[in-house]
């Protein structure tokens, strides 16, 4: 025990006597003082127990054994309890470097994965992804070609936190590097299906859905690889119908072909595409039902595309108790013309 050290033991020890002797409350004034000297000279509470000791048999001649025993059993309860503060100090300090750590991977996620809603004409296009936690396990993507067509992606990684990031960095950057005469969603979903067979760990799967909107035509294509079904609104009909597209998850099998689907687009109708997180949304224990989702979108749907998608969220996102269980992405198209 240094000098400074001894300093403190000895006011703690005066303190002591003077409280022993009056039992005056105001002789207990300067215990805060010493106690706060005690932590920044990082005293451990098994050293004060012991001061305490200590400090006792030196202002009392007149200490039983029970009470020489409760002290020794308070001192190995401290020495215990001071191994259990330190263990907790240092996960409080792996806790907090880890925090930073996702922060950073989170805003690079962020920086990487970032797309811009696109501008088309006669399409209303609106979009929201949250992830439930600091990392975004979805992915969304648009790609617009120079004939004006606009490819659409939609994937969710079965597996989630950084290791996810990286593997939808992946997946981002593998599409941008693919001509745009080989942008058909069957032909970029069996490309990236090899990306992901070869470069992920086996134990990470994704789905993923992939349309190519033409304007020209008036038609989406579309392929899937085991992603959530979206859904088709015909304005004529006033009905919902389910995108039903079969297709395997990217990275199980390195030869699987994927079909493409057709749907012709008119004055109206819209395209809604989403992820599990909005169709597991729980009201309590109970998980809702698809034709939920949709009542809620047609609530909405005298709005513009955006705000739609806005108000779908917030709707569940207070359903959840403002506690997503699941990242959440919808993404909604309507044909204005």
């Amino acid at each position: 025990m240094d000098e400074l050290i001894k300093l403190h033991a000895a006011t703690y020890k005066e303190l002591l006597k003077n409280y022993m002797n009056t039992q005056d409350e105001r002789a207990l004034y300067g215990v805060e003082k010493v106690s706060k000297a005690f932590i920044k000279e990082n005293i451990l509470p098994e050293e004060i127990v012991n001061l305490h000791i200590d400090a006792m048999e030196e202002v009392s001649t007149n200490l039983n054994k029970d009470y020489k025993h409760s002290m020794n059993f308070l001192l190995e309860a401290m020495i215990s309890y001071g191994l259990a503060m330190q263990e907790i100090q240092m996960l409080r300090e792996e806790k907090h470097v880890l925090e930073s750590e996702i922060s950073v991977a989170a805003s690079m996620q962020e920086t990487l994965l970032g797309t811009t809603k696109p501008s088309i004409e006669g399409l209303d296009i609106g979009v929201i992804s949250v992830p439930a936690h600091q990392m975004n396990g979805d992915y969304h993507h648009f790609i617009k070609g120079t004939d004006g067509s606009l490819g659409i992606a939609i994937a969710d990684v079965i597996g989630k936190g950084i290791p996810a990031a990286l593997c939808m960095s992946m997946i981002k950057y593998a599409m941008d590097s693919y001509p745009e005469e080989s942008m058909s969603p069957k032909s970029i979903l069996k490309n990236l299906n090899r990306v992901v067979e070869r470069n992920v760990d086996p134990s990470m799967f994704i789905t993923m859905c992939y349309a190519q909107y033409i304007p020209s035509e008036q038609k989406l294509r579309y392929s899937s690889a085991g992603h959530e079904p979206g859904y088709y609104y015909c304005a004529k009909n006033d009905t919902f119908k389910e995108i039903k597209a079969k297709g395997l998850v990217l990275g199980v099998s390195p030869d699987t072909e994927y079909k493409e689907y057709e749907l012709i687009i008119e004055k109206n109708d819209m395209i809604i595409l989403l992820t599990d997180g909005v169709t597991e949304c729980r009201d309590g224990e109970r998980f809702i039902e698809s034709q939920e989702i949709l009542s809620i979108i047609r609530k909405y749907a005298y709005l513009p595309a955006q705000e739609m998608v806005d108000n779908v969220y917030k709707h569940f996102e207070r359903l959840q108790d403002f506690q997503l269980r699941d990242d959440f992405t919808l993404l909604i198209l309507r044909k204005k013309v």
